[in-house]
């Protein structure tokens, strides 16, 4: 999640005009953005109240494997929004209409889902990967089935496979640890 960027089209400043109300630079933004470099509590609580918000620490519940494999899911999901919205948003609202009709009575992720199709892109998209719990419990009624082929989401999952046999393989083999 990139906190800085997410801050900045909230408020739709550019970088330098950001930079200059945060009493900042605009390549230190730009580092921010990019993932370069890792603003403190302290940074995104200025920056924040520089432009009238003030920023918050949340702790949540660990993302499971489940949620985590959601995630990536969902940012391919994304990346496919994002090349063809009108297309894309189509097929969810279908897939909502067929997920409202089949409910005796709608779940809440359902209603939200119906605003949130409505949103701006902008306000849509991160919905799609945020490790918030409302976020993660909305991805578990998803109206974007269908969006990937079999194969794109074929792929999504031998990726997401592999990055968490990595991250489990360099847990083992942590500094201190041994293999017997």
């Amino acid at each position: 999640m990139n906190w800085i960027k997410i801050l900045r089209s909230q408020v739709a400043l550019t970088q330098s005009a950001f930079a200059l109300a945060g009493g900042s630079s605009q390549p230190t933004i730009a580092a921010y953005e990019a993932g370069r470099k890792s603003p403190t509590v302290g940074t995104l609580e200025r920056l924040a109240r520089s432009v009238g918000l003030v920023a918050t620490v949340q702790y949540h519940p660990l993302m499971t494997r489940e949620d985590r494999r959601s995630v990536e899911l969902h940012r391919a999901i994304a990346v496919r929004l994002r090349a063809a919205p009108a297309e894309v948003l189509a097929q969810a609202r279908r897939n909502l209409a067929r997920m409202f009709a089949g409910a005796i009575l709608p779940s809440q992720p359902l209603r939200e889902w119906a605003v949130l199709l409505d949103r701006p892109l902008d306000s849509l998209l991160p919905i799609l990967t945020d490790g918030d719990p409302w976020a993660r419990e909305l991805r578990h009624q998803t109206p974007f089935a269908g969006v990937l082929s079999a194969a794109e989401r074929a792929a999504v999952y031998r990726t997401f496979g592999d990055t968490e046999r990595a991250a489990h393989h360099g847990a083992e083999l942590a500094p201190g640890r041994s293999v017997a």
